[in-house]
């Protein structure tokens, strides 16, 4: 990977104002890249844009926007052609996974807001930005995804069922938009961001005897892939799943 191979590219990252997509955000602007950090809270966005701007001078755009809404993915797309003119690299990162008291007692219309958020819109932003960069000079798509989507656990069901779908969108946006758009997916394992703070009491414990490296992982760990599969080194790699859980047995 070259040195300066991002500075000047535009990366849209979806739920960039915490967690992983906090990380993402901080690793390409870093590296030159201007940033669009796209989230539910307008207000978080904006802190994170003037943070990475000041620090690394590069052009930060804050979006409000809900990622479960068709409108408002078309209306973010809109706004970062008007404001950036282009995208070269789309994260879909914002997710959603809620706790809920059992199976059985899982209502409707969680279930349909877990779909909206982790599947339908991801399928509507690759869909029209894909487009975009097939028409253009092209660009990657990375969609984090979940180790759940291969082992599913009972208190993320239809959380694992939406990743399961996104890895599917993956190998077919590859294909609908290739050779010029390369779709990727990091299957992402146990990260402590703020939302682990919400797992049920002795879930990290549980989990941590099962992974090969004994840990769950700390965000920054996510950056290493996602810069490998934005950038040139891997010009070989589309509609692929690349495992980054420590081991997950």
């Amino acid at each position: 990977m070259q040195q300066d191979e991002f500075a000047g590219k535009v990366v849209v990252v979806t739920g960039g104002s915490r967690g992983l997509g906090h990380e993402m955000v901080q690793a390409f602007a870093e590296r030159g890249a201007d940033v669009v950090i796209a989230s539910r809270k307008l207000e978080t966005c904006e802190q994170v844009a003037t943070e990475v701007a000041q620090k690394y001078g590069v052009r930060a755009l804050p979006v409000g926007f809900n990622v479960s809404s068709w409108d408002d993915c078309d209306r973010l797309v809109e706004t970062v052609y008007a404001e950036l003119g282009t995208i070269d690299v789309l994260i879909n990162n914002a997710g959603l996974s809620p706790l809920y008291p059992s199976l059985e007692e899982l209502s409707e219309s969680l279930f349909d807001k877990v779909v909206a958020v982790n599947l339908r819109g991801p399928f509507r932003l690759s869909a029209v930005i894909g487009a975009r960069m097939a028409a253009g000079e092209g660009g990657a798509i990375i969609n984090v995804g979940s180790i759940e989507a291969i082992r599913p656990q009972p208190h993320a069901l239809p959380y694992a069922a939406a990743k399961a779908g996104l890895h599917t969108l993956t190998e077919g946006f590859a294909r609908a938009y290739g050779p010029k758009v390369r779709v990727n997916t990091i299957q992402a394992g146990a990260f402590l961001t703020d939302i682990s703070t919400n797992w049920p009491e002795g879930l990290q414990e549980e989990m941590e005897p099962k992974i090969a490296l004994a840990r769950c992982a700390q965000p920054s760990e996510v950056v290493g892939t996602a810069l490998y599969l934005a950038g040139s080194a891997s010009s070989y790699t589309t509609g692929a799943a690349i495992r980054v859980d420590g081991g997950w047995a």
